[in-house]
Protein backbone atom coordinates (compact mmCIF):
# COMPACT_ATOMS: atom_id res chain seq x y z
CA UNK A 1 0.00 0.00 0.00
CA UNK A 2 1.23 3.53 -0.83
CA UNK A 3 -0.46 7.14 0.60
CA UNK A 4 -0.52 9.91 -1.34
CA UNK A 5 -1.04 13.46 -0.73
CA UNK A 6 -1.83 15.60 -4.15
CA UNK A 7 -1.41 19.77 -3.84
CA UNK A 8 -4.52 20.76 -6.16
CA UNK A 9 -4.40 24.57 -7.81
CA UNK A 10 -7.76 25.48 -7.95
CA UNK A 11 -11.23 23.74 -6.75
CA UNK A 12 -11.62 22.26 -10.18
CA UNK A 13 -8.06 20.16 -9.93
CA UNK A 14 -9.62 19.83 -6.03
CA UNK A 15 -12.39 17.89 -7.41
CA UNK A 16 -11.32 16.37 -10.59
CA UNK A 17 -8.69 14.51 -8.56
CA UNK A 18 -10.87 13.17 -5.63
CA UNK A 19 -13.85 11.95 -8.14
CA UNK A 20 -11.76 10.71 -10.55
CA UNK A 21 -8.31 9.94 -9.40
CA UNK A 22 -8.91 8.98 -6.23
CA UNK A 23 -11.07 5.99 -7.35
CA UNK A 24 -8.57 5.01 -9.47
CA UNK A 25 -5.50 5.07 -8.14
CA UNK A 26 -7.32 2.74 -4.99
CA UNK A 27 -7.55 -0.08 -7.38
CA UNK A 28 -3.57 -0.38 -7.56
CA UNK A 29 -3.06 0.32 -3.68
CA UNK A 30 -2.06 3.42 -3.65
CA UNK A 31 -4.55 5.68 -1.63
CA UNK A 32 -4.88 9.47 -1.90
CA UNK A 33 -6.03 11.40 0.89
CA UNK A 34 -7.98 14.70 0.56
CA UNK A 35 -6.75 16.62 -2.07
CA UNK A 36 -5.17 20.07 -0.44
CA UNK A 37 -5.41 23.29 -2.37
CA UNK A 38 -2.47 24.46 -3.00
CA UNK A 39 -0.80 27.68 -0.46
CA UNK A 40 -0.35 30.76 -1.48
CA UNK A 41 -0.07 32.84 1.69
CA UNK A 42 0.43 32.77 5.12
CA UNK A 43 -0.57 35.07 7.80
CA UNK A 44 -0.33 35.18 11.64
CA UNK A 45 0.49 31.12 11.46
CA UNK A 46 -2.63 30.34 9.57
CA UNK A 47 -1.99 28.68 5.80
CA UNK A 48 -4.59 30.78 2.95
CA UNK A 49 -5.39 28.25 0.12
CA UNK A 50 -6.71 28.33 -3.43
CA UNK A 51 -6.84 31.06 -6.30
CA UNK A 52 -3.25 32.09 -5.48
CA UNK A 53 0.38 31.97 -7.59
CA UNK A 54 2.69 31.99 -4.68
CA UNK A 55 5.59 29.53 -5.39
CA UNK A 56 7.43 30.32 -2.70
CA UNK A 57 4.29 29.66 -0.31
CA UNK A 58 3.35 26.71 -2.24
CA UNK A 59 6.74 25.29 -2.18
CA UNK A 60 6.87 26.04 1.59
CA UNK A 61 3.56 24.01 2.43
CA UNK A 62 4.64 21.16 0.39
CA UNK A 63 8.21 20.95 2.29
CA UNK A 64 6.15 21.33 5.09
CA UNK A 65 4.02 17.96 4.49
CA UNK A 66 7.36 16.02 3.34
CA UNK A 67 9.06 16.87 6.87
CA UNK A 68 5.32 15.43 8.42
CA UNK A 69 5.52 12.08 6.52
CA UNK A 70 9.07 10.97 6.35
CA UNK A 71 7.68 7.01 5.56
CA UNK A 72 9.32 5.80 2.21
CA UNK A 73 5.30 4.50 1.05
CA UNK A 74 4.25 8.28 1.36
CA UNK A 75 4.09 10.27 -2.21
CA UNK A 76 3.28 14.08 -2.92
CA UNK A 77 2.10 15.79 -6.12
CA UNK A 78 1.04 18.48 -7.64
CA UNK A 79 -1.78 19.12 -10.16
CA UNK A 80 -0.90 23.00 -11.29
CA UNK A 81 -1.20 24.87 -15.01
CA UNK A 82 1.62 26.16 -16.90
CA UNK A 83 -0.63 28.70 -18.28
CA UNK A 84 0.04 31.67 -16.47
CA UNK A 85 2.43 29.84 -14.24
CA UNK A 86 3.96 31.66 -11.19
CA UNK A 87 5.93 33.99 -12.09
CA UNK A 88 8.90 32.98 -9.58
CA UNK A 89 8.75 29.50 -10.48
CA UNK A 90 12.22 27.95 -10.79
CA UNK A 91 13.34 27.30 -14.31
CA UNK A 92 10.91 29.80 -15.63
CA UNK A 93 13.18 32.42 -17.39
CA UNK A 94 15.17 29.20 -19.18
CA UNK A 95 11.86 27.54 -20.34
CA UNK A 96 11.15 30.53 -22.44
CA UNK A 97 13.31 28.93 -25.52
CA UNK A 98 11.35 26.01 -25.10
CA UNK A 99 8.08 27.50 -26.26
CA UNK A 100 8.08 25.89 -29.56
CA UNK A 101 7.95 22.84 -27.84
CA UNK A 102 5.19 22.68 -25.00
CA UNK A 103 5.96 18.87 -24.20
CA UNK A 104 9.94 19.53 -23.19
CA UNK A 105 9.05 22.32 -21.65
CA UNK A 106 6.51 21.13 -19.21
CA UNK A 107 9.19 18.49 -18.42
CA UNK A 108 12.25 20.79 -18.09
CA UNK A 109 9.90 22.60 -15.55
CA UNK A 110 8.78 19.93 -13.74
CA UNK A 111 12.64 18.88 -13.75
CA UNK A 112 13.54 21.77 -11.63
CA UNK A 113 10.54 21.65 -9.58
CA UNK A 114 11.38 18.27 -8.73
CA UNK A 115 14.80 19.41 -8.01
CA UNK A 116 13.99 22.67 -6.32
CA UNK A 117 11.97 20.50 -3.39
CA UNK A 118 14.58 18.12 -3.20
CA UNK A 119 12.76 14.46 -2.08
CA UNK A 120 12.15 11.45 -4.59
CA UNK A 121 9.04 11.51 -2.68
CA UNK A 122 7.89 14.22 -4.70
CA UNK A 123 6.29 13.58 -8.20
CA UNK A 124 5.68 17.20 -9.76
CA UNK A 125 3.02 17.60 -12.49
CA UNK A 126 2.24 20.68 -14.51
CA UNK A 127 -1.12 20.55 -16.73
CA UNK A 128 -0.70 21.48 -20.40
CA UNK A 129 -1.67 23.75 -20.39
CA UNK A 130 -4.67 23.81 -17.64
CA UNK A 131 -7.45 21.36 -16.47
CA UNK A 132 -9.44 23.02 -19.45
CA UNK A 133 -7.31 20.95 -22.11
CA UNK A 134 -9.03 17.47 -20.55
CA UNK A 135 -12.82 18.18 -21.91
CA UNK A 136 -11.54 18.80 -25.78
CA UNK A 137 -10.70 14.98 -25.62
CA UNK A 138 -14.44 14.35 -26.24
CA UNK A 139 -16.13 18.23 -26.70
CA UNK A 140 -19.69 16.20 -27.23
CA UNK A 141 -19.34 16.49 -23.12
CA UNK A 142 -21.05 20.26 -23.88
CA UNK A 143 -24.39 18.74 -24.04
CA UNK A 144 -24.36 18.16 -20.88
CA UNK A 145 -24.36 21.86 -20.44
CA UNK A 146 -26.90 22.75 -23.00
CA UNK A 147 -27.58 19.83 -25.84
CA UNK A 148 -29.29 22.05 -28.01
CA UNK A 149 -25.69 24.14 -28.75
CA UNK A 150 -24.48 22.24 -31.34
CA UNK A 151 -23.10 24.49 -33.43
CA UNK A 152 -20.62 25.61 -30.83
CA UNK A 153 -20.47 22.34 -29.91
CA UNK A 154 -19.04 21.53 -33.55
CA UNK A 155 -16.87 24.92 -33.05
CA UNK A 156 -15.03 23.04 -30.20
CA UNK A 157 -14.60 19.93 -32.12
CA UNK A 158 -13.14 21.53 -34.86
CA UNK A 159 -10.66 23.18 -32.57
CA UNK A 160 -9.98 19.90 -31.12
CA UNK A 161 -9.22 18.28 -34.35
CA UNK A 162 -6.74 20.86 -35.44
CA UNK A 163 -4.12 19.49 -32.44
CA UNK A 164 -2.69 16.28 -32.10
CA UNK A 165 -3.73 16.18 -28.47
CA UNK A 166 -5.92 18.85 -26.65
CA UNK A 167 -3.04 19.79 -24.25
CA UNK A 168 -1.39 21.22 -27.26
CA UNK A 169 -4.12 23.85 -27.41
CA UNK A 170 -2.06 26.71 -27.04
CA UNK A 171 -1.95 29.29 -23.93
CA UNK A 172 -2.42 32.69 -25.11
CA UNK A 173 -4.81 34.70 -22.98
CA UNK A 174 -7.91 34.43 -25.27
CA UNK A 175 -7.03 31.08 -26.89
CA UNK A 176 -6.52 29.08 -24.06
CA UNK A 177 -8.67 26.02 -23.73
CA UNK A 178 -10.82 27.30 -20.84
CA UNK A 179 -11.35 30.78 -22.74
CA UNK A 180 -12.19 29.01 -25.79
CA UNK A 181 -15.06 27.13 -23.48
CA UNK A 182 -16.03 29.98 -21.90
CA UNK A 183 -16.24 32.11 -25.62
CA UNK A 184 -18.56 29.50 -26.81
CA UNK A 185 -20.43 28.02 -23.54
CA UNK A 186 -20.29 31.44 -20.86
CA UNK A 187 -22.06 29.66 -18.05
CA UNK A 188 -18.85 27.58 -17.93
CA UNK A 189 -17.00 30.62 -16.57
CA UNK A 190 -19.87 30.91 -13.66
CA UNK A 191 -19.12 27.85 -12.30
CA UNK A 192 -15.55 25.93 -13.92
CA UNK A 193 -15.19 24.14 -9.99
CA UNK A 194 -18.62 22.70 -10.75
CA UNK A 195 -18.67 22.16 -14.16
CA UNK A 196 -15.02 21.31 -14.95
CA UNK A 197 -15.53 18.05 -12.95
CA UNK A 198 -18.78 16.73 -13.81
CA UNK A 199 -18.06 17.37 -17.57
CA UNK A 200 -14.66 14.95 -17.10
CA UNK A 201 -16.93 12.44 -15.66
CA UNK A 202 -18.91 12.02 -18.63
CA UNK A 203 -16.13 11.99 -20.76
CA UNK A 204 -14.59 9.02 -18.32
CA UNK A 205 -10.95 8.79 -17.42
CA UNK A 206 -10.04 6.44 -19.98
CA UNK A 207 -10.93 8.95 -22.75
CA UNK A 208 -8.70 11.63 -21.50
CA UNK A 209 -5.84 9.07 -20.77
CA UNK A 210 -6.13 8.26 -24.47
CA UNK A 211 -6.11 11.74 -25.51
CA UNK A 212 -3.40 13.36 -23.04
CA UNK A 213 -0.48 11.84 -23.19
CA UNK A 214 1.68 14.24 -20.48
CA UNK A 215 -1.41 13.67 -17.93
CA UNK A 216 -1.80 9.12 -19.07
CA UNK A 217 2.11 9.55 -18.43
CA UNK A 218 1.48 11.20 -14.70
CA UNK A 219 -1.23 9.37 -13.70
CA UNK A 220 0.73 5.50 -15.04
CA UNK A 221 3.54 6.49 -12.64
CA UNK A 222 0.70 7.06 -9.84
CA UNK A 223 -0.47 3.77 -10.48
CA UNK A 224 2.73 2.34 -9.68
CA UNK A 225 3.64 3.74 -6.47
CA UNK A 226 2.70 0.68 -4.33
CA UNK A 227 5.44 -1.46 -6.32
CA UNK A 228 7.89 1.94 -5.42
CA UNK A 229 7.18 2.05 -1.83
CA UNK A 230 7.88 -1.55 -1.56
CA UNK A 231 11.00 -1.29 -3.00
CA UNK A 232 12.19 1.78 -0.72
Amino acid sequence: MARLYLFAEGQTEQTFADTLIKPQLAQYEVFMHNPILTAHAKKKGKVHRGGGRNYVQMKNDITRFLKQEKAPDVFFTTMIDLYAIHPDFPGLAESESMRQDPLQRVEFLEQRFAEDIGDDRFIPYIQLHEYEAYLFSAPKCFKYLDAGRTKEIEDLQAIASQYQTPELINDGPQTAPSKRIIAHFPDYGKAKSIYGPLLAEQIGLQVIRSKCYHFNKWLSRLESLNGEGISS
